[in-house]
């Protein structure tokens, strides 16, 4: 397993997770772990975009439908 280190945490972030870490009965380290475990496991809208665009519907591209109603919205 490989470890990530984290320099520059403002005083008052670091305040923050300690006191949400205790809350949860967990180390600072076990806190942080299963934050990141849990934002890596969820995609981002962009990750979601892309697969759906890249699954295509057979209809228009996200841009394309974006165009649309982006003229649509300013009257043409």
């Amino acid at each position: 397993m490989t470890s990530i280190q984290i320099k520059g945490v403002p005083e008052e972030t670091h305040a923050v997770l300690r006191r949400r870490a205790a809350a949860s009965h967990q180390s600072m380290q076990e806190y942080l772990l299963q934050m990141l475990i849990e934002q890596a496991g969820a995609p981002t809208l962009d990750e979601i975009l892309d697969r759906a665009e890249q699954r295509g519907s057979g209809g228009l591209s996200l841009a394309e439908a974006t165009a649309m109603i982006r003229a649509d919205r300013a009257g043409h």
